[in-house]
């Protein structure tokens, strides 16, 4: 069985999707005849923990780890709350900005390059080089964000002539948050320096969606090949769907993933039918920014939140599985056309209706078209929104309101982990 090393920055305990991306291919690849060694930090600053993906790792995995020097651990003997939520992605508005946060986001951005976890680069090549020499290690896989991890790829691959792949689960030098960083042009100069040279030294790129593909195309002639997060089958159970007409959204809601037109619409519903208002409850499970919730009270909604913060795995795919309908909410700009988020995965699963708002054209909306598990609506589409909304609570009054999903199979973890095999051997 050839051996492959994974390096990673997220592995259990850390909470989130791209926990469980890597977790899940670790748990497919011996099916296909590779054995995986996973490379992840001793010591890392987790934002989200989930105790209950460790439970998951398969037995007799190789895992092997090194000490890592953070930044965020220092800035938040000074701003403990700030330096936290940067770190986990929820940037407050420029016009909301301290000047901590302010400081903090330019040295992040012109400091510490391609990310905040840069200096974990070195040591961990200097390691690795000797390990894969004595292991017989045949490929190597690196997975970002956080991209510096493919410049440990770059220069495992300059030292040693093996095959390596470099796994995008977001863009690089595109993806959205790139804006907030108040990088200066020579800081932007170098992203697409490094940028190009792990795209054109890579042997195979893998993204996450089609649009991530269209953008490396102009970047690269390397091969790249789209492979999705996906679901799995789990063990979770309950008793019912809730009582209430209840629209969850699952995963963190960041100060630009603001939907102002969804909370408009629920604040009519609510006004001009009392069988809506008294049925009516919007459940937010994860991390929630200020300014939505702030947007959300502005709105009328007060009443009608349920803000719970993080929760398990297994608590999250209860929730997914009890609601009415499900909310899938992507930032309205050209950069989010490729962000596939690993919750809309689950939500396929789940047996619950899907409620999408995000830009047109992007992935999402065609995985969630070609799966009939839902419907989606561009920012402008305010009529039509309100009155899927409207045919969603008659159905749910009626006991009607349930989804009847088709060919979800492509999305499995297994059938995606045989793509990955494909592509190391």
């Amino acid at each position: 069985m050839g051996k492959t090393l994974i390096i990673t920055y997220y592995w259990p305990p850390a909470g989130g999707p791209g926990v469980q991306r890597w977790l899940k291919f670790v748990k497919y690849l011996p099916d296909f005849g590779i054995e995986p060694v996973v490379y992840c930090p001793e010591n890392p600053n987790y934002p989200i923990m989930d105790e209950s993906l460790v439970n998951e790792i398969p037995q007799n995995t190789t895992i092997l780890k090194q000490p890592i020097s953070e930044p965020y651990g220092l800035a938040s003997l000074f701003s403990k709350g700030k330096s936290k939520k940067i770190s986990s992605g929820v940037i407050p508005k420029v016009k909301k900005q301290s000047v901590i946060e302010k400081a903090m986001l330019y040295v992040r951005g012109n400091y510490f390059i391609p990310d905040a976890r840069k200096n974990w680069v070195k040591p961990s090549v200097d390691f690795l080089s000797n390990y894969i020499k004595e292991h017989d290690i045949e490929t190597i896989i690196t997975t970002g964000p956080p991209h510096s991890l493919h410049l440990i790829g770059l220069q495992l691959k300059e030292k040693r002539d093996m095959k390596w792949l470099a796994d995008f689960r977001d863009p690089w030098t595109t993806i959205g948050y790139h804006k907030d960083l108040k990088l200066t042009a020579s800081s932007k100069a170098k992203h697409l320096a490094l940028e190009h040279k792990v795209l054109n030294t890579a042997d195979e790129i893998i993204v996450t969606s089609n649009h991530t593909k269209n953008e490396f195309q102009t970047k690269t002639n390397q091969p790249i090949s789209v492979i999705t997060n996906g679901y799995d089958g789990h063990s979770v159970k309950v008793e019912g769907k809730d009582a209430l007409f209840t629209l969850s959204h699952i995963g963190s809601l960041l100060s630009e993933r603001n939907p102002e037109v969804l909370w408009e619409t629920l604040s009519e519903l609510i006004q001009e039918s009392e069988a809506f208002s008294k049925a009516f409850k919007l459940q937010l499970v994860g991390v929630v920014s200020d300014d939505v919730i702030a947007s959300i009270h502005e709105n009328g909604l007060k009443h009608h939140v349920d803000i719970l913060g993080y929760v398990s795995h297994d608590d999250a795919l209860k929730f997914q599985m009890k609601s009415q309908l499900l909310l899938l909410i992507e930032i309205d700009s050209e950069d989010t056309k490729a962000i596939i988020a690993g919750k809309v995965f689950e939500y396929l699963i789940s047996e619950t209706p899907i409620l999408a708002i995000g830009p047109k054209d992007a992935d999402v909306e065609q995985i969630i078209k070609s799966t009939n598990t839902g419907t989606y609506f561009n920012y402008s589409q305010k009529a039509e929104l309100k009155s899927q909304l409207q045919e969603c609570f008659y159905a749910f009054q009626n006991k009607t309101l349930k989804v009847n999903a088709i060919g979800l199979q492509p999305y499995s973890r297994k059938a995606l982990t045989e793509k990955l095999a494909i592509l190391i051997k």
